[in-house]
């Protein structure tokens, strides 16, 4: 039997957002709709099933929630789930390095792999691989574009709730 997936889009100061369900929890933010095409085309838009984590990822966006707290469900290896996991710990307005998140999952030698894994997050914002950059400071790939996680971290770092 084929699960359902559920879908809804929201504007926002970086652009539309796609957030998707499995009915149960979040399993995908994407900020590239016409990359995630396919996605859509196979789901069910459903503003009420969405509505908790559009809620949440609105307050964030208006600068009124720091945590998140909505049942995620990314899937991949056991590997990125560890990655991802480990990304939720980077508190708000704090970056680390690829290096660094590689230490705290136990593999420092893992820079690069964790990199990878965490391009591959499914849940961006939610899950903060915005949060990680490079060794030296400076903003390096993201998956939604570097103006994009320019504009997030600038955004956390403001610092006070409105």
């Amino acid at each position: 039997m084929e699960k359902t997936t559920y879908y809804d889009t929201i504007q926002s100061p970086i652009g539309d957002l796609m957030l998707v369900s499995d009915g149960k929890a979040l399993t995908g933010l994407y900020m590239n709709n016409e990359k995630h095409a396919a996605r859509r085309a196979m789901a069910i838009r459903d503003k009420k099933m969405l509505k908790h984590p559009r809620e949440q990822l609105q307050a964030y966006l208006a600068g009124e929630l720091r945590e998140f707290g909505l049942a995620l469900a990314a899937e991949g290896t056991p590997f990125q789930q560890r990655v991802w996991r480990a990304l939720c710990d980077i508190p708000y307005g704090e970056t680390i390095s690829y290096g660094e998140l590689a230490r705290r999952i136990g593999q420092p030698k893992a820079a690069r792999a964790v990199g990878l894994a965490n391009g591959q997050n499914p849940i961006s914002i939610v899950v903060p691989c915005h949060r990680v950059i490079g060794a030296d400071g400076s903003l390096t790939g993201y998956g939604g574009g570097l103006a994009r996680k320019r504009w997030l971290l600038a955004h956390e770092s403001k610092g006070s709730l409105i």
